[in-house]
């Protein structure tokens, strides 16, 4: 292709074609090579694709410069060394690592003679390369300059410590290694020192998710241009395989550059799908790149997962290479000189340094087996919070027996019981020890989750569950994990590492999860009692969310039915602090303040159940509050009126679901109520509090709020005809549409207002009626696709009927609703059950 360019060009030379014309055919050749990189793709690999690229461009480059040259010289053009100018490809460029899409950074680098109209020239070469279509980033520099511009900004230094020849001035290229060289050792510990932080910020702000960034984010490209870098600086070395056999093992090397390869391959896919740069594994092209890269269903794992299984291994390589290998060189860079009397005040014994709660070893120390390195572990003082690389990789190197005997299970059981485990797992989780200590984690490692719901991979997602335990935020939850005794700490922590090593199984996870565990916890010789704590907990422990989130947790049904999988209350606390892990392990703010409040019901609701199951009847729950009521000051204050009207209060759910202060509160507040009143309350969410004694066209309300999602919405019979009603949101909203907002509860009170509903799509299958619900209460539940307006639409009907909605619980889990409606039993919803579902159902 180039050789017919070069032909093509030649010709339109010889025929004085002007810059556009000679610009219109590089372009339209740019286009077909753009068109032909899918063939190009199916035979030629990651980095050989990279070469491929580079050396294209290259040659493209240099067609162009020539013909400015000849432009410029015309018959007396000398010799390219001869005119100083040098073209110098920087970065992924410089590297040879040019993917597809990616930017081309070029510096043309040069030397101000004076006999030469060099800047000209220059400035014509970068113009036609942009009217060719070029991503160009480029910079001009003078040779004499490079060393101040390299001081002025580490983004500079980084791109020149990349640089390769393309075309030009040879003389030219000569001296600027000689500065090249000067540069590597110049202000050498700022440099170091600045990468690090750059690249520690660059990982908390990409971390590890399911959706990964190959790039910047964890594992990605650039913790793999930092080995680069800091070999350059350290060593000189252009190629970390020059370090073979010096500071890297044959075998490290093969497994990092073997991981590296797959990403190159991924992003060669990447752009070649997305026809642009892209460096994000999403989920939207993932069926598409699984695919390109050669990926097939299997019967028990599909392409997808494959794909992004494998991809997830090469992250966790090329970061535990790059993590170790950086820390190895710049250990010498950083050159930070110790005293002998400090060494020794925190070494804890031979090769074992401990200082501010972090554990140091050599990077030369030699290997031990892994019974050995597991009694070392148990050793350690429980202050010990984290392990830097270099004990990181002398775990790595440990030597692992063909079977588990005795004394290994007996030292495993032992480390699975310290007090501060999740430090030890993160080490064993980073050396690739995990399995090796822990055998039926097997088929989590780098287990992929593409739920919608879990931002982590199965393993990760575990291992942080086991850390939330350990720092647990909310204060209330930490008052329950501090009752628990020591060993029952330990057993609610195990449970929370492998609450889902049942996953990747064809049978269900919390099934093959509860047997898993059984098995390795009695291989370990763990006591009867703990393996069956254990076990219920790994068998339930997304039971306490499922029943927070879509149950009436008020229901003694469903107070029964839940306390019944546990059976003590002890049980119920551990699961408590186990629900608290796995959500907060989910990702940043999932454990908010609604499923806090949600969860701290039902573990209160369901306390009671333990103590006396009486004491779950509606009635005498209510009589209890309304005791406790009594004995307020506030309340033998009232007259003996106003005392009667509390005690006949209708709503039963009032004194289940609310504290005694806030409903004296709401009884005292609906006293001087003439029309009505209402309280807007806008902080963490946005709640509606409204008490009326004339009617409230609940369904225009709803209807009008539509643009929010509801969260839960509790509606209370009073006295006097008067009812309370607390309508809450998933969140707050702009101070400016609080005027808005209340404009629409005010017109709510007009019952002749209407607003138009769209009607949902609802199967019948997607609804069940239950008119034994309690014995004041029946109950709708729809399990539907998400649809804005749902429950308002449900709402008008029930205002048709004049039904009363005791409370409603809303719930969206993966796109569909999960809405449990409870409604006072007055004759009309049940009586007319049929003709209601039949109106909010449009499909059989």
């Amino acid at each position: 292709m180039l050789n017919e360019l070069t032909l093509q060009i030649e010709d339109l030379i010889s025929n004085n074609a002007s810059d556009f014309e000679i610009s219109k055919v590089f372009k339209n050749h740019i286009k077909n090579y753009k068109n032909s990189i899918n063939t190009i793709l199916e035979t030629t690999g990651g980095k050989d694709f990279f070469v491929k690229n580079t050396k294209h461009t290259d040659k493209f480059l240099i067609l162009l410069y020539k013909y400015i040259l000849r432009k410029n010289f015309g018959s007396y053009q000398p010799m390219s060394t001869s005119i100083p100018i040098t073209l110098v490809a920087l970065g992924s460029y410089g590297r040879e690592q040019l993917c597809i899409y990616s930017d081309i950074d070029l510096m043309i680098l040069y030397e101000d003679v004076k006999g030469y109209n060099l800047r000209q020239m220059m400035e014509e070469f970068i113009t036609l390369a942009w009217d060719c279509g070029l991503k160009l980033g480029s910079r001009v520099h003078e040779l004499s300059e490079i060393q101040e511009a390299v001081k002025e900004d580490i983004t500079i230094k980084t791109s020149i410590i990349e640089s390769r020849m393309i075309y030009g001035s040879k003389y030219l290229w000569y001296a600027y290694e000689k500065t090249l060289n000067k540069i590597r050792k110049t202000d050498v510990k700022q440099f170091v020192l600045q990468k690090l932080e750059e690249h520690k910020q660059r990982l908390l702000k990409y971390p590890l998710r399911m959706e990964p960034n190959i790039k910047d984010g964890y594992g990605g490209l650039r913790e793999s241009n930092m080995v680069y870098w800091m070999a350059y600086i350290a060593y000189g070395v252009k190629s970390t395989k020059d370090l073979i056999n010096k500071e890297i093992s044959e075998d490290e090397y093969k497994k990092y550059r073997s991981s590296l390869e797959y990403l190159f391959q991924v992003r060669n896919a990447l752009h070649n799908i997305s026809k642009k740069k892209l460096d994000l594994v999403n989920f939207d092209v993932l069926p598409e790149l699984s695919s390109k890269l050669g990926f097939v269903n299997k019967p028990r794992y599909t392409k997808e997962r494959q794909c992004m299984s494998k991809l997830l291994t090469s992250l966790h390589n090329i970061h535990f290479f790059s993590s170790v290998m950086v820390k190895k060189f710049t250990r010498i860079l950083l050159n930070e000189k110790t005293s002998i009397k400090f060494i020794k005040s925190c070494r804890i014994e031979k090769n074992l340094y401990l200082h501010e709660n972090k554990i140091y070893t050599s990077y030369n120390r030699k290997p031990i087996f892994l019974n050995n390195f597991l009694k070392e572990l148990i050793s350690l003082p429980n202050e010990v919070q984290a392990f830097d690389n270099s004990y990181i990789y002398y775990a790595s190197k440990t030597k692992l027996p063909t079977k588990q005997t005795k004394e290994l299970k007996k030292n495993i059981k032992t480390l699975l019981y310290k007090a501060n485990l999740y430090p030890i797992i993160k080490l064993l989780y980073n050396a690739n020890l995990f399995q090796a200590i822990i055998p039926i984690s097997k088929k989590i490692i780098n287990q992929p989750q593409f739920d919608g719901y879990h931002q982590l991979p199965v393993d990760i997602h575990s291992i942080k569950a086991l850390s939330k335990i350990e720092n647990i935020e909310d204060v209330y939850v930490k008052e329950i994990y501090n009752s628990l005794s020591e060993s029952e700490k330990s057993v609610a922590k195990l449970a929370a590492l492998l609450h889902d090593v049942g996953k990747g199984r064809t049978v269900d996870h919390h099934i093959s999860g509860e047997k898993l565990f059984k098995n390795f916890a009695s291989s370990l010789g763990l006591e009867e009692s703990h393996i069956q704590m254990g076990a219920t907990l790994v068998r339930y422990h997304n039971k306490m969310s499922a029943y927070a989130k879509n149950e009436d947790i008020y229901s003694e049904k469903i107070i029964l039915s839940f306390t019944g999988l546990l059976k003590t209350k002890t049980m119920l606390k551990m699961l408590y602090v186990l629900t608290y892990a796995d959500i907060s392990a989910v990702g940043e703010n999932v454990y908010n303040s609604s499923i806090a409040s949600l969860l701290k019901e039902l573990y209160s609701q369901s306390l009671p159940a333990f103590e006396n199951e009486d004491l779950l009847n509606e009635s005498a729950r209510r009589i209890a509050k309304l005791n406790a009521i009594k004995n307020l000051k506030r309340y033998k204050e009232l007259s003996p009126l106003m005392q009667r009207k509390i005690n006949y209060i209708s709503s039963n759910q009032i004194f289940l679901r609310l504290k005694a202060d806030d409903i004296l509160e709401m009884a005292i507040k609906a006293k001087d109520v003439k029309d009505y009143i209402y309280k807007i309350i806008n902080e963490e969410q946005l709640i509606i509090r409204i008490i009326r004694k004339e009617p409230l066209n609940l369904g225009f309300l709803l209807g009008k709020l539509e643009f929010l999602n509801i969260f839960s919405m509790n509606i209370f019979k009073l006295y006097d005809e008067k009812k309370a009603f607390e309508i809450t949101f998933s969140e707050k909203v702009e101070e400016g549409d609080l005027l808005y907002i209340k404009d629409i509860i005010e017109n709510s009170f007009d019952m002749s207002k209407t607003t138009k509903l769209i009607k949902p799509l609802i199967k019948k299958s997607e609804i069940i009626v239950n008119c034994n619900h309690s014995a004041y209460l029946a109950s709708l539940q729809v399990r539907a696709k998400d649809q804005k307006g749902l429950f308002a639409y449900i709402a008008k009907i029930f205002d048709d009927f004049n039904i009363e909605i005791e409370s409603a619980k809303l719930a969206t889990t993966k796109g569909y609703t999960r809405d449990l409606i409870l409604i006072e039993k007055n004759g009309n919803f049940c009586a007319n059950q049929e003709e209601i579902v039949s109106l909010i159902c449009s499909q059989e």
